[in-house]
């Protein structure tokens, strides 16, 4: 009697990636200048001591492109099961509150949900995702699905 082999899902409801990141004032200031947002709050200390929250912030993309490629970059990872191949979707973002230099920011995302998807050949995966202070309430809000099929010929 042979066994039968136990094929295990490519990715579970509630996984969970994250990562600490540390944006400086130069790095704020690259990126918005990278991705051609001038706004000076972004680049210019005088004009963000002026604005509602007095110090530069980091524009919305910046931190959205680092929860985007998280996502991405940990669940094309092989894990137990073999190896993945990751297909991005779609991602939305709500913007609660800025994100300054030097704080400590934590990069987050949870599966919410996983279902077959037949006609596309692997997996759908809907993330919650956020990035926050520790112990604050977040400062981005995100939801994204994903296309996770196994990488295996």
């Amino acid at each position: 009697m042979s066994a039968v082999p136990v094929v295990l899902p490519l990715v579970q409801q509630g996984d969970t990636c994250s990562r600490s990141v540390r944006f400086s004032r130069d790095d704020i200031a690259t990126f918005a200048r990278l991705s051609g947002d001038s706004n000076p709050l972004h680049h210019d200390q005088q004009a963000a001591q002026r604005a509602r929250h007095g110090e530069i912030i980091a524009s919305g993309e910046h931190t959205t492109a680092l929860l985007i490629g998280l996502a991405s970059s940990h669940f094309s990872q092989p894990d137990a099961h073999g190896p993945r191949e990751v297909l991005c979707l779609n991602f939305n973002f709500a913007f609660k509150a800025p994100v300054f230099a030097e704080q400590a920011i934590e990069l987050s995302w949870k599966v919410a949900s996983v279902e077959p998807h037949d006609r596309l050949g692997g997996l759908l995966v809907h993330l919650d995702g956020k990035a926050a202070v520790r112990h604050a309430s977040p400062s981005v809000v995100g939801r994204g699905t994903l296309l996770i099929k196994s990488a295996q010929p």
